[in-house]
């Protein structure tokens, strides 16, 4: 069991879901029920797997949890890059998420790989 607060992928992951959710506070509102909660629920993923992981019992259960983040992160990245595309925010907006998100999947993979030691 990990202290989350000590968890340098777990802050970075809820600085992005607060990120995530500024940024989506922008999308017209008739996104509300669609691309606007699909991006939120990816976003809140990622850290609540790491959450939920970091609260198990053992590594590999932890890494399967970082495995589902990983997946969340990819999904948020995708979501972040089309609502750009859709010129639902400016790309600018979107830039600095997007490097978060990447740092968090490099994060994330160290992070496997330690667990395998």
């Amino acid at each position: 069991m990990h202290k989350l607060s000590d968890l340098k992928i777990w802050n970075k992951a809820m600085d992005v879901a607060e990120l995530t959710y500024l940024l989506s506070a922008k999308f017209p509102s008739e996104e509300k029920f669609g691309l606007t909660s699909q991006i939120r629920r990816s976003a809140i993923s990622v850290p609540s797997n790491v959450a939920e992981g970091a609260g198990r019992s053992t590594k590999g259960e932890f890494k399967n949890f970082l495995s589902i983040a990983n997946g969340s992160s990819y999904e948020l990245l995708t979501q972040l890059i089309l609502s750009h595309r859709l010129k639902l925010v400016p790309e600018k907006d979107t830039r600095e998420v997007i490097s978060e998100v990447i740092e968090i999947q490099k994060m994330n993979y160290a992070l496997i790989k330690s667990l395998e030691k």
